[in-house]
């Protein structure tokens, strides 16, 4: 993103689609100071109007191409499913809006290279809301990293992802069913989170490799594998995970798993609560304290995406 646009009134904002994790922004923009939405936009009107009533939105519209001629707009928010995401963009582009917009940016990486290009082609901001990045935990982490407290050679990143949500004939349905016929599920809908995380805290992918199966046989998609990245820097991340299994905890999905960062000078690693501890070679461990929250969605990461993309119009 770029600071190209400057505002110094309360910014308004159009949010499309009004699924499940919708509610998670809408909560998150309620509790923004200097922005807020102003409309819903979903091709089911009941489930925006519903949405609107939930968090006093001014206006609810069902068709784009209506909503996209108002003029009293300041940003979009495209909170939709990946289905039909580049001819979604080709539409919203052509307002000469900030955008914000959920991952996966594309079916594919030539879907994702046309919407970039389409985003610079506005010389505004262009944000994918990859919200775990924000997540309290990952910022502490790297906050320790940086500052040398287990050494200055990070070499291996492990995450352990047990999601519990995946197991049974009726799994996903009572959250987000499109998962089930999703043909793509575990790495394209949720790994991506951790493949951005990885590089927020290690540096860019240098090659990649990934053994994927399906545990569940009533979807379509794949559930569960392994994820090895080599990094630039010379690191190495794993995800190991699955939808299927379940951890032992009241919240799976607060930080969607277990970490450890190891470097030259030790090991920092995140539980299932979001406890950091700290254990530098040599020495014995210790809990690090930092400030947690339980507001909105996984350590209140949509909110902390969110104020980063109005920080940078603003």
């Amino acid at each position: 993103m770029n600071n190209s646009h400057e505002s110094t009134q309360p910014l308004r904002g159009l949010l499309i689609g009004a699924g499940y994790f919708s509610g998670f922004h809408l909560d998150a923009w309620s509790r923004i100071e200097g922005a807020s939405i102003v409309c819903v936009c979903d091709l089911d009107e009941a489930k925006a109007s519903a949405a609107a009533d939930q968090f006093r939105i001014e206006s609810v519209c069902c068709k784009l191409s209506e909503v996209l001629d108002r003029t009293d707009f300041d940003f979009i928010d495209i909170a939709t499913g990946p289905s039909g995401r580049l001819e979604l963009l080709q539409q919203v582009v052509k307002r000469q809006l900030p955008i914000i917009c959920q991952k996966p940016l594309g079916h594919d990486f030539a879907a994702a290279s046309r919407i970039i290009a389409l985003a610079e082609s506005t010389g505004l901001p262009f944000m994918v809301h990859e919200n775990f990045r924000f997540q309290p935990w990952y910022r502490e982490i790297k906050w320790l990293l940086e500052g040398g407290v287990i050494g200055h050679r990070l070499h291996t990143i492990t995450m352990r992802t047990r999601l519990g949500d995946g197991w049974g004939a009726n799994a996903y349905l009572t959250r987000q069913p499109y998962f089930r016929t999703m043909p793509r599920l575990l790495i394209h809908e949720t790994g991506v989170h951790f493949i951005d995380t990885f590089r927020y805290l290690a540096g860019e992918v240098a090659t990649c490799h990934a053994q994927l199966r399906r545990l569940n046989p009533v979807i379509a998609g794949e559930d569960a594998g392994v994820l090895t990245l080599q990094m630039q820097s010379g690191a190495t991340a794993i995800w190991d995970a699955n939808r299927y299994n379940e951890d032992d905890c009241d919240d799976s999905r607060y930080t969607f798993g277990q970490l450890s960062v190891e470097a030259d000078g030790g090991t920092i690693s995140l539980e299932l609560d979001g406890t950091l501890k700290v254990h530098p070679l040599g020495q014995a461990a210790y809990r690090h304290e930092y400030v947690l929250s339980k507001l909105g969605f996984a350590g209140d990461c949509v909110y902390a995406c969110q104020q980063h993309f109005v920080d940078v119009i603003q």
